[in-house]
């Protein structure tokens, strides 16, 4: 059985993405942390807390985390899983904005580079996604 208390004291203080999750096991939220330690810690004290954050935490029944190297990759990675699952407490990051991808159409003879904001399932290659988009451009320029 999963006990709040005890697992709260195993977090890591590195950065990550944690995943907040009610008792019919769906995910209800997703955030990411520079300390996972103290970010996931600081939902389960007593202090002021918004109305829509009270009910979160009354619904949270088990929590996970992912453990990533830098600050950077943890923003990636929570806004794809915010992408994927959509929680019903994050409100950020819902909308269409997503991060670039190098794009290389693999259908024709000579490939094609393209930058895009959306994965398809049409046979091509994807790399990223990318945090800066600059550096996106940068890299297909270069091509």
């Amino acid at each position: 059985m999963f006990q709040i208390e005890e697992e709260l004291k195993k977090l890591p203080g590195k950065p990550g993405v944690y995943i907040m999750r009610n008792k019919e096991n769906e995910i209800i939220y997703v955030g990411k942390a520079v300390s996972l330690k103290n970010r996931v810690r600081s939902y389960f004290r007593k202090t002021n807390k918004t109305d829509r954050i009270k009910k979160m935490v009354s619904l949270i029944d088990h929590f996970e985390y992912i453990v990533v190297d830098n600050e950077a990759e943890a923003l990636i990675l929570e806004c794809n899983l915010i992408k994927e699952n959509r929680p019903k407490f994050n409100v950020l990051l819902k909308d269409d904005k997503t991060y670039p991808y190098i794009k290389i159409d693999m259908r024709t003879d000579y490939p094609n580079l393209y930058i895009t904001r959306r994965i398809v399932k049409d046979g091509s290659k994807y790399f990223g996604p990318y945090a800066n988009p600059r550096k996106c451009k940068g890299n297909v320029r270069f091509y």
